[in-house]
């Protein structure tokens, strides 16, 4: 009997205080998303399996929304609720929070954000709050198949893990992540790994990168996803020879760009992410295999309305009907990067 489950993944997911600002909702204190997330939501409920990186906090309403900015060095982000509520909604199952943010509001805030996607039904990884939930592994039975996913950033930014808790947070360590993958790959049919690294606003990965990247897909990585340049860089699909001469198609994107965004420095392509669909099928007493992968590019779009400014996350193909040079760039540039191979 063949089983099959269907992946998405995407990549940062950044509110700033103008994004914020828009979601409130006039005359109160309260927020929505969801209309931020509507056109998207019906590809990511498409999936069986709907993977995000949480790069924002929910470290509660005495702290600010956003302190800092991007300018000055480091911004520590911050988010009302409800933004955990309407990524449920919006169809997103896993939220990774390893990344260089995963500290803004301290440990305190650290655990609260996990407090928060528990309340809302949201899973999540990289992160944790105690010795003993960092030593489980994360594993998903989904149609029969079984997901397990790490997650790793390369740092908290100047915001310090806890000298008595250093499992907090899961840093990249290349013989731990081995170790990891090793540990966990016995377990699972489809191992993902997910990793907050790279250069930001680079369009292509750096040697030191694919060299780990390689080292984890030889380990049993089966699905690598990358995030933190702020800009997409490309999927490829290396087949890596097994120990009984046989060849396993992975997958690999080594940025996902921004999920959702202002514009970061007046780079439009920080407006770019992409929502990556991955299939897996797997037949009784067989390996999983993967058998398709496709991109849709998205764009988060900043518009005004009745003398507000609004955000929402949108297909980068429905702006092309708009006869607008700014997204044919945004377009040529995204297809420059991905390859018209999985668009």
């Amino acid at each position: 009997m063949k089983k099959k489950v269907t992946i998405a993944a995407v990549g940062d997911i950044l509110m700033w205080k103008s994004q914020i600002a828009a979601a409130q909702i006039p005359g109160t204190r309260q927020f929505s998303f969801a209309e931020q997330f509507a056109p998207v939501a019906g590809l990511l409920k498409r999936a069986d399996f709907t993977i995000g990186n949480l790069e924002t906090t929910f470290s509660g309403t005495k702290q600010p929304y956003q302190i800092g900015s991007f300018r000055a060095g480091y911004p520590r982000f911050n988010c009302p609720d409800e933004l955990a509520r309407d990524l449920k909604q919006a169809g997103f199952q896993l939220l990774t929070t390893a990344n260089n943010h995963c500290l803004d509001g301290g440990p305190k805030g650290l655990a609260r954000t996990l407090d928060v996607l528990d309340q809302y039904q949201l899973d999540h990884t990289g992160t944790y709050r105690n010795k003993l939930e960092a030593q489980l592994p994360y594993i998903k039975l989904v149609k029969g198949i079984r997901i397990g996913v790490l997650a790793y950033t390369y740092g908290t930014n100047k915001q310090k893990i806890p000298a008595d808790a250093p499992w907090m947070v899961n840093l990249l360590h290349r013989n731990r992540m081995e170790a990891d993958i090793l540990k966990l790959r016995p377990l699972v049919d489809v191992l993902i790994v997910s990793l907050h690294f790279g250069i930001e606003f680079r369009y292509t990965p750096t040697l030191r990168q694919r060299i780990l990247v390689q080292a984890l897909l030889d380990r049993g990585a089966d699905i690598v996803l990358g995030a933190h340049p702020h800009v997409l860089q490309p999927v490829v699909t290396p087949m890596i020879r097994q120990k009984n001469n046989q060849l396993r198609k992975t997958a690999v994107a080594y940025s996902l760009g921004n999920f959702s965004s202002e514009p970061m420095l007046n780079i439009q392509q920080s407006q770019c992410g992409a929502i990556l669909f991955l299939t897996i099928e797997k037949e009784d007493g067989r390996q999983a295999e993967l058998t398709q992968i496709s991109v849709v590019p998205t764009y988060t779009q900043r518009f005004s309305r009745k003398g507000r400014i609004a955000y929402r996350i949108v297909p980068l193909r429905a702006l092309l009907q708009k006869p607008s040079p700014y997204y044919q760039r945004a377009w040529g540039r995204v297809k420059q990067i991905i390859g018209k191979r999985y668009l």
